[in-house]
């Protein structure tokens, strides 16, 4: 209730600001030749930001000159720091955490322009207008705080574009941007391999044997394969490849969970979540094979280095957040959702996640791995 009253007392004073702004807002006023400094927002999960970095490629190519500025969750931007079309990070450290902080970093960038590809709101929209930016873009564009948009005359949902990648790319259009490559994209650290490469070295793991990965948890339940799931699949998969070991990724606090699933396959299974810092988790992620994953992060990181997924899927749905490009490497399972209504992200019983069965993921992995190493017999 709180958090409702401090955000309805923003859209009133919002309300009374805008109606006094006397500058012309509006896109049909916007002038790239006249765009010094651009704020870009992607201030949510790995995978949000993962697919906003076309788009962020796309407004370096249009903007060579202009000072790009990113707003990034503070607990991933690690994963972001290198990339090569922005020249620095301000961060999102959750909901209305240093809000007024983040407003004056902001406006001491004097952005003319901010492009928000994929923000938490309430605070996205309104960060960016008291943060000075005079163009802002951003869709959807349906939220109560559309009126402070330089697009807000067409209302755009989700449901409008085929993919997320695709919704970001229509905001980079807003701005005059060409699309040349709709890939996303994450460099490596220069000295994650060897880190890697160290780390498997250690756990008696060698580099030579087929690597799968195991993606256990996600953001949400309704995300989250079983674990006993996981750990039959992890069983099957020791007694048919014998130079076959498990990496079980996942996040420092996962830990206990991802051990539990270790410990359940038994010998080759070894865990690196909590091992392994979040921005060498690309140069881990390149070492594998293929990676076993729910709609997750991880995910989309392994997409975007080019890592086999076996993708699985019932709540969300992979024609909008599953591979978007390079299909033919991947093999995405979907199952319908049981439910009715359906929970969506508050669900903690996913029972249409469980309905993948444990041998349809087997064949899966099995078919990738074949496709990559034909000398091995299914």
């Amino acid at each position: 209730m709180k958090l409702k009253i401090r955000e309805n007392l923003l859209y009133l004073a919002l309300k009374i600001i805008n109606n006094f702004d006397k500058r012309q807002r509006d896109l049909k006023y916007f002038n790239p030749e006249e765009v010094k400094s651009i704020l870009i927002v992607s201030s949510t999960a790995i995978g949000d930001t993962l697919m906003s970095t076309p788009a962020i490629k796309a407004i370096r190519e249009r903007y060579p000159h202009a000072k790009i500025i990113a707003h990034f969750n503070a607990k991933n931007m690690e994963l972001f720091e290198n990339n090569p079309y922005i020249d620095g990070i301000i961060p999102y450290y959750g909901g209305w955490k240093k809000f007024f902080k983040t407003i004056k970093e902001f406006r001491n960038h004097k952005f003319d322009v901010a492009v928000i590809l994929h923000g938490n709101e309430p605070q996205a929209t309104p960060m960016a207008y008291l943060g000075g930016a005079r163009f802002i873009v951003k869709v959807p564009n349906s939220n109560k705080f559309r009126f402070l948009l330089s697009n807000h005359e067409r209302i755009y949902a989700w449901k409008d574009f085929n993919h997320g990648i695709e919704a970001r790319l229509y905001s980079a259009k807003l701005i005059d941007c060409n699309i040349s490559d709709k890939k996303m994209i994450i460099l490596e650290y220069p000295e994650g391999e060897f880190i890697i490469s160290k780390f498997l070295k250690q756990n008696k793991i060698h580099e030579e044997n087929i690597l799968v990965g195991f993606q256990v948890g996600a953001s949400t339940t309704s995300r989250m394969w079983s674990k006993d799931n996981f750990i039959e699949l992890g069983r099957k998969l020791l007694e048919k490849i014998p130079n076959l070991s498990i990496i079980i990724t996942g996040s420092p606090k996962e830990y206990n969970y991802c051990q539990a699933i270790a410990d359940g396959i038994g010998k080759k299974a070894l865990v690196s979540a909590g091992k392994i810092p979040l921005k060498y988790l690309p140069s881990l992620l390149k070492k594998l094979t293929l990676l076993v994953t729910g709609d997750t992060g991880i995910m989309h990181l392994a997409i975007t280095v080019r890592t086999p997924i076996v993708g699985l899927f019932a709540v969300s749905d992979p024609k909008n957040s599953g591979p978007y490009y390079d299909k033919e490497m991947h093999i995405v399972i979907k199952k319908n959702r049981i439910c009715k209504p359906c929970k969506g992200k508050k669900c903690k019983n996913p029972d249409c996640l469980n309905n993948i069965d444990i041998d349809e993921v087997y064949e899966a992995v099995l078919k990738i791995i074949y496709n990559i190493n034909q000398k091995f017999t299914i």
